[in-house]
């Protein structure tokens, strides 16, 4: 009951994330490292991923491959959180300067691992 719970909840928060993506992307393209192409491309692309791993761990037969898939993304997005939070980029209505751009690069590592358990990634045969 408690992991069904769990993955509502980051279902909703992928969702929430990957609408996002489309809603206000040169908000997202800003947080894309200068050494990466195509920001505006990269950032549909991780919204359409975030949206299809939200979908996918609620679905039981997709729940796997869908948990697989957002620990691979927020693994692929990290170079993008660091660089929002070493150049001190503005995120939405944040302040650049905010505690949060750092206390997120953790936090990140606390979400797979919820991941992981809630959609048993590591109790598979």
């Amino acid at each position: 009951m408690i992991k069904a719970g769990v993955r509502i909840l980051i279902a909703l928060l992928f969702l929430g994330a990957g609408v996002g993506h489309f809603r206000d992307p040169q908000t997202f393209m800003k947080i894309v490292p200068p050494w990466l192409p195509s920001p505006r491309t990269l950032v549909y692309v991780s919204g359409v991923f975030e949206v299809l791993g939200a979908v996918g761990i609620l679905v039981p037969f997709s729940r796997v491959i869908a948990g697989w898939g957002l620990v691979a993304l927020l693994l692929a997005v990290f170079p993008a959180n660091i660089y929002m939070a070493t150049a001190g980029i503005k995120f939405g209505d944040f302040p650049p300067e905010n505690w949060m751009s750092w206390a997120r690069l953790p936090l990140q590592f606390v979400l797979i691992g919820a991941i992981v358990w809630c959609c048993d990634l590591l109790n598979r045969p």
